[in-house]
């Protein structure tokens, strides 16, 4: 039979390592469902709302996208027109075999790149200096035929201008193959003719991103977008700024899940339900399905609303309650749209810390054993 003193002694270890498993806590992942409800909005100035049809009505995203119309019909004024450091070609024919510029050569002769010098003028023998700045290439040609018209019979007049003179656009990002500078010309004068040029997109379509900065305006769709909206396949203009990138929108996941990262969005719209599923799903083994909560900084207008006040301003931090075991709560997950930045939490299981509690009084009975041999 044990001595009092063994037994005495035994109560003492398992009091001081129960004592110690309580002032230290058991490892968890982060706080239970009940700490994060107990929270109170007037001292934590965070928001504890249940969602239901009401809230996934007032915080659903209305997707944006698309070319606004100082982009799709804005009408280039500059383009094909000669500016400054432009190169120029040209051919000149004359009606007889000794002309006045071809004399000797078949009644032909040729002008090769010849630069319009900085203040717009390029010269042209026997025409003179004549401006070609502010000029299309068609005006010019009529302004040296009536110039040449007073010494040659007849003169027929060719002009070309270099491809890409000051008529580019820069194709940038992530998500195309060669990025660089390139001119505007028969075969690219269209948004995805020049995508096209620039080697085509390396991310997938239904998540790659187009941007387009012309002067100051701005405007984004996504790829896939071109096929229902051909406006958007947008006339290029000299100097546009295409960007094209893959969808950078992450939402953090952290909890009873199948993983913890932050995880591309994968599709245009992600609702919560499906944001689990690309994480992982639930973890079977710890996950308490009635504890599922998306942290956000929501803007006051909606906060208010959803809790029926007026007194809120600026961002506010916002945690939406989600209960999977409901009969509605499948759906409503369906439908509550996540949105970039947001942090998806999943709790534990009530049991899963009773089975550590278990198990770290299985080895402090262990330790008394322990004890109770050196006793003996």
């Amino acid at each position: 039979m044990e001595s009092l003193s063994i037994r005495m002694t035994k109560l003492l270890v398992v009091a001081v390592l129960v004592s110690a498993l309580g002032a230290c806590g058991l490892p968890r992942p982060g706080p239970t469902k009940s700490e994060i409800r107990s929270l109170d909005g007037e001292i934590n100035e965070t928001q504890i709302v249940e969602v239901d049809e009401r809230v996934n009505r007032l915080v659903a995203v209305q997707p944006k996208s698309g070319f606004p119309d100082s982009i799709i019909k804005h009408a280039s004024s500059t383009l094909g027109i000669i500016r400054p450091g432009d190169t120029l070609s040209f051919t000149i024919y004359e009606n007889v075999d000794e002309g006045v510029l071809s004399r000797g050569n078949g009644g032909t002769s040729t002008l090769n790149s010849l630069e319009v010098d900085e203040a717009g003028f390029v010269f042209i023998p026997y025409a003179g200096r004549i401006r070609a700045a502010g000029n299309t290439t068609e005006a010019l040609r009529r302004i040296i035929t009536r110039k040449l018209e007073a010494l040659t019979p007849e003169p027929q007049v060719l002009v070309q201008r270099a491809a890409g003179d000051d008529e580019t656009v820069s194709v940038l990002g992530n998500g195309i193959a060669a990025q660089g500078v390139y001119p505007i010309e028969r075969s690219s004068r269209r948004l995805m003719e020049m995508l096209a040029t620039a080697g085509g997109i390396t991310t997938p379509p239904e998540m790659t991103r187009v941007k387009v900065l012309r002067h100051q305006h701005k405007g984004e769709i996504w790829f896939e977008d071109v096929y229902d909206y051909p406006e958007y396949d947008l006339k290029l203009h000299a100097g546009d700024r295409i960007f094209v990138n893959r969808d950078p929108r992450v939402f953090t996941v952290l909890g009873s899940t199948g993983k913890q990262a932050n995880v591309p969005f994968g599709m245009r719209q992600l609702s919560a339900l499906q944001a689990i599923a690309q994480a992982g799903g639930l973890n079977s083994q710890t996950a308490d399905p009635t504890g599922l909560f998306v942290i956000r900084k929501q803007d006051s207008e909606t906060v208010n609303k959803m809790l029926d006040r007026n007194d809120f301003v600026g961002e506010q931090s916002v945690i939406y309650v989600l209960n999977l075991t409901e009969p509605n709560g499948i759906p409503l997950a369906q439908d509550f749209d996540i949105r970039d930045g947001d942090a998806i939490y999943v709790t534990e299981a009530p049991f899963v810390q009773w089975t550590k509690t278990l198990n770290a009084i299985t080895g402090t009975a262990g330790a008394v054993n322990t004890v109770e041999a050196v006793g003996d």
